[in-house]
């Protein structure tokens, strides 16, 4: 848990849920927010809202997969938790492989929901950390001139300062230049250092 408010949305068009799960997570610390439909949810959500949804699979209407898939479809990347009835376990099966965290089955028992969501939210920060780490590399890397990124290309792939001497035709003392401004220049210690700022900014993800 972190010290900012933990809000929790609840999309079920089933009264009763709403409301026993409302009172337990407000019990337990969270601030919570209730629709009775993926409609409803869909008009008040956008990129700046914070939370973890909980989202019943079957709903009159716009279903909590096609929720999920209009979200995706935003750009928005709230953790979702998946609820689903009885005999749902296939759609449940198409929720996770959407990218959802979790399913629940109702009835579902009190310490399973707590789990589930704290999980949500952990996620949720391991996801802010990666981003602000992205826009941090890429930044980092903005510095580099061309050629340095050349290098880093090749230091991304494994490749020793030989061969990529050999890739760029240059000479190898050359790469060993390249090499030691582009590490002082995004402030890396160590091959180590260099490729994790790499991998943050994207390079090394085509292949």
């Amino acid at each position: 848990m972190t010290d900012t408010p933990t809000i929790v949305h609840i999309v079920d068009d089933d009264d009763a849920i709403r409301q026993s799960i409302g009172f337990l997570l407000r019990k337990a610390g969270h601030v919570v927010k209730t629709y009775a439909s993926g409609t409803e949810f869909l008009r008040t959500v956008d990129r700046e809202t914070q939370g973890c949804i909980l989202l019943d699979v079957r709903m009159p209407g716009i279903d909590g997969l096609e929720v999920q898939s209009r979200l995706s479809s935003q750009g928005i990347g709230l953790p979702v938790i998946m609820l689903t009835g009885h005999g749902d376990v296939t759609l449940a099966v198409q929720a996770i492989k959407a990218g959802a965290l979790e399913f629940l089955e109702k009835p579902f028992e009190r310490a399973a929901l707590l789990a589930a969501i704290d999980e949500a939210f952990r996620h949720a920060a391991r996801t802010a950390r990666d981003h602000v780490a992205a826009a941090e590399a890429v930044v980092r890397l903005a510095a580099l001139t061309p050629r340095e990124r050349d290098v880093l290309d090749g230091m991304v792939l494994g490749r020793p300062n030989k061969l990529i001497a050999f890739d760029l035709g240059i000479a190898t003392r050359t790469v060993e230049v390249h090499r030691a401004n582009l590490m002082d220049k995004v402030d890396a210690r160590s091959l180590s250092d260099v490729l994790r700022i790499a991998f943050a900014a994207g390079l090394g993800a085509k292949g």
